[in-house]
């Protein structure tokens, strides 16, 4: 007989893990409608079609490929084989597992433009799924929870992206951590000072892999994607560069003088700390990371990457402003900005400093114990009268020796067990029993209603 297994890069979750999942999960629904985010959902799959070359040359090779249904091979031909992958896949492949929320978000603006009204604010909670190499805190199917704004160029909406960051991480009881944030206008500005205009696609490429590989590995990176040993040597004082907040937008001024683009991402910048100042905070938290890149290709404008300190886990939440994503699908000029939380970088992050609340798991507060049928049948028929009140009540459901359901009363960790025994039943009361204390009282129904409520 086989043994079973899960498909590596995935896992499951029992009681204890999705009671921790949802606490995260609420704590972030709870603040994306603070702030005015309407929640939505898209299909697991997309067409192709509408996923490949959103996400940059690797993040296509990430993508899931769905295979045709029936005969999925009968149209490819000896002449698409010698082509090797690409002259197959679209002979067999037509649909993809959605690789992100954003770019099923631009489909769905497009498609439901009529009917929306701008800004749209939306937020989105599911799982999604990349073709990469499994590692802790990287899995192959994971949740995302996105929160994003089209239709509006105000950066106001970029300041509550670090306000909502916030907001959850202190709700979370995370305090080491720093929302890294840049422009991709920045970027821009950058390749066309080193010397290399119109190459700031694969100079985020690069770089975005500064963290993981260091500088030595990201230069040689760079040479092979053809850049001049001069322009890597241009470049390598903003890789070095330690100052303030305020040493670093002095110095980007000089560096990018002869790029209006790249100035324009200075101003946008000082603009969000300017709102955030507006609005009466302050720029805890926030830091200025002129390396900061990001590898998707569709961010054009604020870019966010957000990294818990003192954890072996990489960054937990990430985004930016597109300013055309809609564009591909028929719509130009529709801007937006979003970000998103990794549910399961932050689940990790959590247990690994031990931040979970201490609460029971399963929330039932009372267990209806009997002696034999006789008491299962008055359980019963008491039963509804806590659930009525709200009281997180169940049953024992079959007869059984009364220690094997104290036992599974403190296994559940149920804190409460009523006892339905001969002399309860005679007079309509209940013998309740607190499990911590091993006090026990014998109490009308009304007056166990009172307790437990």
């Amino acid at each position: 007989m086989q043994k079973p297994s899960l498909p590596k890069g995935t896992r499951d979750f029992g009681p204890v893990q999705m009671f921790r999942r949802n606490y995260i999960l609420d704590t972030i629904r709870d603040t994306f409608q603070l702030f005015g985010y309407q929640q939505l959902e898209t299909p697991a799959m997309e067409n192709l079609s509408t996923l490949t070359g959103k996400y940059g040359e690797e993040g296509d090779q990430l993508l899931f490929k769905i295979l045709n249904s029936g005969e999925f091979t009968k149209d490819v031909t000896p002449g698409d084989l010698e082509k090797g992958p690409s002259g197959v896949l679209s002979k067999v492949s037509e649909k993809g597992l959605r690789y992100d929320l954003t770019v099923p978000f631009a489909r769905y603006v497009v498609m439901n433009r009529n009917e929306l009204t701008f800004p749209f604010k939306r937020y989105q909670i599911q799982p999604v799924w990349r073709a990469d190499r499994p590692q802790k805190g990287r899995y192959r199917e994971f949740y995302q929870c996105d929160a994003d704004v089209v239709g509006t160029d105000s950066l106001v909406c970029e300041s509550e992206i670090i306000l909502m960051i916030r907001r959850v991480f202190s709700k979370l009881g995370l305090t080491s951590y720093g929302i890294k944030i840049n422009n991709r206008k920045i970027l821009t500005g950058i390749a066309e000072a080193i010397g290399e205009p119109g190459k700031e696609g694969p100079l985020c490429v690069a770089i975005d892999k500064l963290d993981k590989v260091g500088w030595e590995k990201v230069q040689e990176e760079l040479i092979q994607r053809g850049f001049e040993a001069a322009s890597i040597q241009n470049l390598s004082p903003l890789v070095n560069l330690e100052t303030d907040l305020k040493g670093k937008i002095e110095f980007l001024k000089v560096f990018l003088k002869d790029s209006p683009t790249g100035l324009k991402g200075v101003e946008e910048l000082e603009e969000v700390f300017s709102l955030l100042e507006k609005m009466g905070e302050d720029l805890a938290h926030v830091e200025f990371d002129i390396m900061l890149a990001r590898g998707l290709s569709y961010y054009t404008g604020a870019i966010f990457e957000v990294k818990v300190y003192g954890v072996s886990i990489g960054s937990v939440s990430g985004g930016g402003r597109y300013d055309n994503l809609t564009g591909v699908f028929g719509l130009p000029g529709v801007s937006g900005v979003g970000f998103s939380f990794g549910v399961d970088r932050l689940y990790d992050v959590m247990d690994e400093l031990n931040l979970f609340p201490g609460d029971r798991v399963n929330g039932t507060k009372l267990l209806l114990a009997h002696f034999d049928q006789k008491g299962l049948d008055y359980a019963l028929s008491v039963l509804n009268s806590f659930r009525k009140t709200g009281i997180k009540s169940e049953v024992y459901p079959e007869v059984a020796k009364i220690k094997k359901q104290l036992e599974f009363a403190s296994k559940k960790e149920i804190p409460f067990v009523g006892i339905c025994g001969d002399n309860e039943i005679s007079t309509g009361t209940l013998s309740v029993k607190n499990l911590a204390t091993g006090t026990q009282e014998t109490l009308t129904i009304e007056e166990a209603l009172a307790l437990l409520g």
